[in-house]
């Protein structure tokens, strides 16, 4: 690969992924599609953006608690716990634009129909049921609580391996998965059919390792197996893997490796 396709291939990825804006070209998402096995990679970089804003966070809200603290009695080390926490995972929500957390919604929406037909419509209208909400609002809770209980030392290392592992997931279920219908989920599991796919474990385990050792192959496996687990959902709900099954496994795996690592560290 040449050093100018080198750059916009990442430059597609991390638009495709992201909101940041990089003056994305018009075949973004074919080129996000066709290298679909370094979502990884971009899943690190993102990983890194917020690991390092939990840190400022937690830094800056410490000497405001501190001072407020001076004034009047406050729970510091619980908020101290609660703001870092809560502004981290609303940063990764805004910094990759909510697409993800619509699949969830859809999901969720799609949820308690009897007809394959009827759940799919429904992932295409623009509403919000409350099983959609509930959905969300309950993964995303699960997430809160693994960035809540992790101490900041390892809160770092944790943040970028639990976006490694949420895009290992993608891949994974874009793997395994057969589509639900024509659409962008169609065209990524199409391309990641391909063998060359399987570097994106090879990718996530030259992440995770040196960060977490021992517990970052666990982290890899769990990823894998939730992935296989996502596309038997998406059968069963959707009869097959659409975009909003991808997108719903990159949150629920994000915040499953998460709750993972934070009851490592409790217990």
């Amino acid at each position: 690969m040449s050093k100018m396709k080198a750059i916009k291939t990442f430059r597609d990825l991390l638009s495709f992924l992201t909101i940041i804006p990089l003056g994305k070209t018009e075949d973004f998402v074919m080129t996000s599609s066709e290298y679909i096995f370094l979502f990884p990679l971009i899943g690190a970089l993102i990983g890194l953006f917020a690991g390092v804003y939990f840190q400022v966070c937690s830094f800056l809200v410490s000497y405001l608690l501190g001072f407020v603290n001076w004034i009047f009695h406050i729970p510091v080390e619980f908020l101290l716990r609660l703001a870092p926490a809560a502004m981290t995972l609303a940063f990764l929500l805004i910094l990759t634009g909510l697409q993800h957390f619509d699949g969830l919604v859809d999901l969720g929406n799609a949820i308690g129909f009897s007809k394959v037909e009827d759940r799919r419509a429904v992932t295409h209208a623009w509403i919000v049921t409350y099983k959609g909400a509930f959905l969300a609002i309950f993964v995303e809770f699960l997430a809160f609580l693994g960035l809540f209980f992790l101490n900041a030392d390892f809160a770092f290392k944790a943040i970028i391996a639990s976006e490694v592992s949420a895009k290992l997931a993608m891949v994974t279920i874009a793997w395994v998965g057969k589509p639900a219908h024509k659409g962008l989920g169609a065209l990524f599991i199409e391309k990641a059919k391909k063998k060359r796919n399987v570097a994106a474990y090879f990718i996530s385990a030259l992440i995770v390792f040196p960060l977490l050792g021992f517990m970052g192959l666990v982290v890899i496996l769990v990823s894998f197996l939730f992935g296989v687990f996502m596309e038997r959902v998406g059968k069963s709900v959707l009869g097959g893997v659409s975009g909003d099954m991808i997108g719903a496994t990159n949150e629920s795996a994000r915040a499953l490796t998460l709750v993972l690592l934070a009851s490592a560290v409790v217990l």
